[in-house]
This record gives structure tokens, sequence and C-alpha cells, in this order.
């Protein structure tokens, strides 16, 4: 295919930092840069189905299990048509596979934009700062006897398997507009992207 956008996929647990760096690659990046991710699928998703693909790690909601999986392959069936359509797309995602039963998403995903040019990057951010922006944001901190809470736990446990990444980034170290010229870097001199290529293979 000819003139098609880049991709980049950012995945990261809630509060990493992911949502600043789309907006940084937004504002910076040459050409039309779309944002498309968990944030807006969530907005489009009726109250029944909350909290659309930002449904956390821990099987509670087996019911809506069918539901996320077909709004993620929608998802990156419109990253698809995006691309094709010659614009650049910047996807804030956090996957992973802690559900009732194993649904296989990602590799769906992966298989999906076969064609396209995906860079598939980690944002990852210490357990302890992601405490402090959930505490900052959400007045959300840890349970009545000090513990970190379970679900954030999951999420930092199973948003980065299988780990396989074109790049990865710490949100605790590097602002925003660092790790969004770290990707610029990456995509600018290579290598080419494979990361999606292994994920299909699993």
């Amino acid at each position: 295919m000819e003139n098609i956008g880049n991709i980049i996929i950012l995945n990261g647990a809630p509060r990493s930092g992911k949502t600043s760096i789309a907006k940084s690659i937004q504002n910076n990046f040459e050409g039309v840069w779309m944002n498309l991710g968990v944030d807006q699928m969530m907005k489009m998703t009726p109250d029944a189905y909350q909290p659309s693909i930002g449904l956390r790690p821990g099987g509670e909601r087996p019911d809506l299990e069918p539901v996320i999986e077909r709004l993620y392959i929608v998802l990156y069936e419109s990253i698809a048509s995006f691309s094709r359509a010659g614009l650049n797309i910047v996807v804030d995602v956090g996957h992973h596979d802690g559900y009732s039963n194993s649904l296989g998403i990602l590799k769906k995903c992966a298989l999906i934009l076969k064609e396209f040019p995906v860079y598939f990057i980690g944002v990852r951010c210490p357990i302890e700062e992601i405490m402090e922006r959930r505490r900052m944001t959400w007045n959300m901190g840890y349970t009545s006897e000090g513990e970190i809470p379970k679900p954030v736990q999951l999420w930092q446990k199973l948003v980065h398997k299988p780990g396989i990444y074109d790049l990865e980034v710490d949100t605790s170290i590097l602002s925003p507009e660092d790790c969004a010229n770290l990707i610029k870097l990456r995509i600018k001199h290579g290598p080419l992207p494979t990361s999606f290529k292994e994920i299909r293979k699993l």
C-alpha cells in the first residue's frame, strides 16, 4: 500500500502518561496525527457497557468481555482505515489478557494491522509513581491497610505481557516531550518496527 499513515500504539497502565505523550506527538510531529484509544472508545460506549475497553484486569465483568473484544476489533479496524487514508495515528491503550478467560485480543489486533507500519511502544512507570498520580488526579491512593489496591497491582503485572515492543519509555524519568522525541527518532532512523510481527506468531 502506498501513502499509508504511520501508527504509534502507546501501551501502558492507567496514569502511566500515555495521554500526555499522545498529545505531544499530535502537537509536535509533522503531518496530521489523529488520536484514538481508550478514552475515545469509553466516551462512545453506553453506560451499560462501561468501562468499555478500559475494563481492568481481574475477570470482574465476564458479561462485558464479548463486547470488549468487539470494541477492540472495531478500534483496530478504524486505525487501519485512518492509516489507509494517509493519516497518521497515535493510539493510547492498556492491553491485558486478565479476563475471566483468555481472549487473545492483542494478537487479534496485530493481525488486523498485518499490512501496516505499527510502532508498539511500552509506556512504563513504577507503581509508586502510579500511586502518587492516582492520588493527585483522582484522590485515590492506598487501601485503609496501607496496601496498593489489587487492580493497580494487576495492571502493573499484566499490561506489559508479553512485553514485546519496538521501544520502551519510562515516564518517571522522561517528560512527555522526551518520550515523543525518542519515538520520533525511532521512526526516522529505524530500524523498521517488528513487534506486531512477533506478536502475530505467538
